[in-house]
């Protein structure tokens, strides 16, 4: 998946807007003001950090090469995918669908009342 398919993809979802808070190279996807995924436009290479459950992201390390502990995130609770490498487009799809899923599940009741709203 290339990094424009990436972000119509990202901003196809509910609630998602694309901004610049760290600098002018990190690009970043938030839903209700929330980040799920963002990736550096200046970096070698096209990587994504993804939001995952912390079980499932230790299950992805160990089963993928193109899957890392999140750069510069939490550990714990992120990936660094390398989308230039072997995994397809629908597994890249739902890797985010899994990210923006978690912080809608975490978000406050009155944002996910203002989110399915729109």
């Amino acid at each position: 998946m290339d990094i424009e398919t990436f972000r119509a993809y990202c901003l196809s979802k509910k609630g998602v807007e694309e901004t610049f808070p760290f600098d002018e190279v990190t690009l970043v996807f938030k839903v209700m003001g929330k980040i799920f995924a963002l990736t550096g436009l200046d970096d070698d290479g096209f990587k994504v950090n993804l939001k995952c459950d912390p079980e499932r992201a230790v299950e992805l390390r160990e089963t993928y090469e193109d899957i890392q502990p999140g750069w510069h995130m939490n550990k714990k609770h992120w990936n660094t995918i390398h989308f230039e490498g072997d995994l397809d487009d629908a597994f890249l799809k739902e890797l985010i669908n899994h990210s923006y899923d978690l912080v809608v599940a975490s978000l406050p009741k009155k944002d996910k009342v203002l989110l399915a709203s729109l």
